[in-house]
């Protein structure tokens, strides 16, 4: 993928590229499983290429997004988890205290 990408959730104040450990335990401590739903909707296989793994990968991550009921999956890349940090502290928005 030439633009690295990942699923989180838009109460989930863990960097996952930075702090994935942090981020997992957010994650399973809220149920959500993020990384178990991503392996159940993909469909890898040892005949797919590095490439054809990562574009089925991203394609899940938008399936995902685009069935979520709720609104709470969203696709960051590190800029733009960055940039959404960044704006939810200019607001006062702290996400980490949501329960």
């Amino acid at each position: 993928m030439s633009n690295e990408c990942m699923l989180t959730t838009n109460d989930n104040p863990y960097n996952p590229f930075d702090e994935f450990a942090l981020w997992l335990l957010f994650d399973k401590q809220k149920g959500y499983n993020t990384c178990e739903y991503l392996a159940r909707i993909v469909r890898l296989s040892d005949d797919l290429s590095e490439k054809e793994a990562d574009d089925a990968i991203e394609q899940g991550m938008d399936e995902i997004i685009k069935y979520d009921p709720f609104g709470i999956y969203m696709k960051v890349t590190r800029e733009s988890f960055k940039a959404a940090m960044k704006a939810n502290s200019d607001t006062g928005t702290d996400n980490a205290q949501q329960d």
